[in-house]
């Protein structure tokens, strides 16, 4: 039983997305929604970010749309550091400011700005300490950001019950593959 969920995956740039409207994005939202719903119906009830662009924004913003029809569903977004977003984009900023001030709870691992790697080392083994399961998008064919903390959790894993899921790009293919269909 997973009660609070990490979700984590690709930043835009690791997918080639750069616009916000990309495609890509509606059919990412639409696994993640899916795969939130099945932990739904098993008890969740935390979603658990580290507030990166790309994933885990967009999960956050289905956890949003979610909690209209599950309004006991929580959004907790963690930051590794302090201001993170500071190198970002106006644009980003915006989106991300917007999401924080909607998350259910909000804080930073580390009180300071960023100063080295350890900080997202720290960040992994406080988020699997703190959760029950990963659902995570990523695909081994395109090694990114997500394969340190996928890492992690399959040596965290070892004898516990702590569930793994993945959304990888032959998932996306289905999805894209199936919602053509149904519109044709």
């Amino acid at each position: 039983m997973v009660k609070v969920l990490c979700i984590t995956g690709y930043k835009p740039f690791e997918l080639g997305i750069f616009s916000t409207n990309h495609p890509a994005i509606k059919y990412i939202k639409m696994l993640l929604k899916r795969e939130i719903i099945r932990f739904l119906e098993d008890e969740l009830e935390w979603v658990l970010i580290s507030g990166q662009l790309g994933v885990e924004l967009w999960a956050a913003e289905v956890v949003f749309d979610l909690q209209m029809e599950y309004p006991d569903l929580k959004l907790a977004i963690l930051t590794p550091f302090l201001n993170q977003e500071e190198k970002w984009n106006d644009n980003n900023k915006e989106m991300y400011e917007m999401i924080l001030a909607q998350a259910d709870f909000v804080d930073s691992i580390s009180k300071q700005p960023y100063q080295n790697p350890q900080a997202f080392k720290n960040k992994n083994k406080i988020f699997l300490h703190k959760t029950d399961g990963l659902l995570i998008v990523y695909d081994e064919q395109n090694i990114g950001s997500p394969k340190y903390l996928l890492e992690e959790a399959e040596k965290y894993k070892s004898g516990k019950s702590y569930e793994i899921r993945t959304i990888d790009f032959n998932d996306l293919q289905s999805i894209m593959e199936e919602e053509q269909w149904n519109e044709s």
